[in-house]
């Protein structure tokens, strides 16, 4: 399961409306690993007004790989997290996440390009 849903959000789901708002906070209470890289990386990037930052370190445990999968799979979660912080996100391998400038589209592509993918891989990420 993705995200743990409290009742009154699963209400507002089942009546075809949910709260932006619920929904940002189920995220950041189901995924906090995932939330907190998101939000630091967000914070980093407006800080020093790069086109781009990115994680290179690996999550501490399998949970924590869990919930960047989980986040980032999801279009629905991967959109709100984008909406929210006012970034686009990208994702190499199993940890090297990324958030972009909106307007970074050069960068964005050179990034999520074939060409990076293949230079991203050590023998170490392989497996994980």
């Amino acid at each position: 399961m993705s995200l743990t849903v409290p009742p009154d959000l699963l209400e507002q789901a089942q009546r075809g409306k949910i709260d932006n708002t619920a929904f940002l906070a189920c995220i950041r209470d189901s995924l906090p690993f995932a939330w907190s890289l998101v939000s630091d990386l967000a914070r980093r990037r407006e800080a020093t007004g790069a086109e781009f930052v990115d994680n290179l370190v690996a999550p501490p445990d399998e949970a924590a790989y869990g919930q960047l999968f989980r986040a980032l799979a999801s279009t629905s979660i991967r959109e709100a997290l984008e909406n929210h912080f006012g970034v686009r996100l990208a994702f190499q391998n199993c940890h090297r996440v990324a958030v972009f400038d909106p307007a970074a589209d050069k960068a964005y592509a050179e990034f999520t390009s074939p060409e990076a993918q293949i230079l991203n891989q050590t023998p170490e990420l392989v497996n994980c």
